[in-house]
């Protein structure tokens, strides 16, 4: 099977066979499988919204996660039958107790559920939040995820 790497600002919908994978600190990645068509698709945004500065870019969830979903239709999947799982999020040690508005990753995840809400698409599982980075590898046949976490920073 094809194996895809992606990077912080990217999004990938597979199609074909792939092992999609990435790796996850404050960022969140947003997988969407749709079992009837048995096509994946992932994202990897670092920031929860675009201001509206420069080029809108997948970096940001409020482009990254409707081009994502958008980009699955168009591929012929149905949003009725697409399935949402989230990873990232997490807050390295020195962050845990800053104020709100610093905390990305926490941001980050907020802004994923409440996009995917309003395209009414079902969130079926997450792992999100704590200290630690994950690394994660999606089988786009069937939508299955296997996590590892990064070690602890100090």
């Amino acid at each position: 099977m094809e194996k895809k790497f992606i990077h912080s600002g990217q999004l990938y919908i597979a199609a074909r066979p792939t092992y999609i994978h990435t790796v996850l600190g404050s960022c969140i990645a947003v997988c969407i499988y749709d079992p009837k068509m048995n096509i994946s698709g992932m994202n990897h945004y670092l920031l929860p919204l675009w201001n509206n500065d420069g080029l809108q870019s997948p970096k940001y969830g409020n482009i990254s996660i409707p081009k994502l979903i958008e980009g699955m239709e168009l591929v012929g999947c149905n949003r009725r039958d697409m399935v949402v799982k989230i990873f990232g999020g997490a807050s390295p040690n020195d962050m845990q107790h800053t104020s709100e508005n610093m905390m990305i990753g926490k941001r980050n995840y907020q802004i994923a559920v409440e996009i995917i809400q309003q395209y009414n698409i079902k969130i079926v599982a997450q792992d999100v939040g704590g200290i630690r980075g994950r690394k994660i590898v999606m089988d786009s046949l069937s939508g299955k995820i296997q996590l590892s976490y990064t070690q602890k920073s100090n």
